[in-house]
């Protein structure tokens, strides 16, 4: 799985999955049931990414079930970080599943599992893990927004994507603290558009504008381009409803 996280292609994953499922007709449930929900949590690792590299939707399916077989064992009562991760990597797999997928179920499931890691990755006790998945909550959340009327999904997006900011510094993580406002600032830009709110267009472009700079200083030149389409499109909505 390391070697296929470096590689493009899809061989090594492929590899690892079928050494995971070879792991699992000796390291059963019944015989040693933490060895059997680590490798669980590792095929669902290495499905996801699998997943993550082809079209279809059947790899994160199964990644799904991975994690759901994994948390079986791994309980927050006896394993509450190890619990908290799998909560995280389980809403991983249901965002980009959702994605790929018509409805809001998978996302809905998405936003319950990272709203349960949080219960345990707290700002006090793991705070850039607590900022991770407030960022990953706020990801799912906006777009559950986008496909729903009204705007409180995307609005808790924004307090997501807000509170992630307050771990994400410049000094700490400054990659993340781009892109966590450029996705508090394509969150506004959404809001702004439903609402006809100019002044609301205004800050999201405003926020898009920093997260560029942002990008440029930390070295992100990739993401600084993505950016860059973005405020394109902030630009235009705020000129929009200025001329109403």
């Amino acid at each position: 799985m390391s070697l296929g996280q470096r590689q493009s292609g899809t061989d090594q994953l492929e590899q690892a999955v079928s050494a995971f499922r070879e792991a699992l007709k000796e390291d059963t449930r019944e015989r040693v049931p933490h060895g059997w929900a680590v490798i669980q949590a590792d095929l669902g690792n290495a499905l996801m990414r699998l997943g993550h590299r082809e079209t279809g939707t059947g790899r994160l399916a199964e990644a799904v079930a991975a994690f759901h077989e994994a948390l079986k064992e791994e309980t927050r009562e006896r394993q509450p970080l190890t619990w908290a991760a799998l909560q995280n990597n389980l809403g991983d797999a249901l965002t980009a599943l959702g994605q790929r997928e018509v409805g809001t179920v998978r996302l809905e499931q998405a936003v319950a599992a990272f709203r349960e890691a949080l219960k345990e990755d707290t700002r006090e006790q793991v705070p850039l893990l607590w900022a991770a998945t407030e960022n990953n909550l706020g990801n799912a959340l906006a777009l559950l927004g986008q496909r729903e009327t009204g705007t409180d999904q995307l609005e808790e997006a924004v307090a997501a994507f807000r509170a992630a900011l307050d771990e994400h510094t410049r000094q700490r993580m400054p990659v993340l603290q781009a892109r966590n406002t450029a996705n508090e600032g394509v969150a506004l830009m959404l809001i702004a558009q439903r609402r006809k709110d100019v002044g609301m267009a205004a800050t999201a472009y405003a926020r898009i504008d920093t997260a560029i700079t942002l990008a440029r200083s930390a070295g992100d030149d990739s993401s600084a381009a993505d950016f860059e389409t973005q405020l394109a499109q902030a630009r235009t909505l705020r000129e929009q409803l200025s001329a109403r």
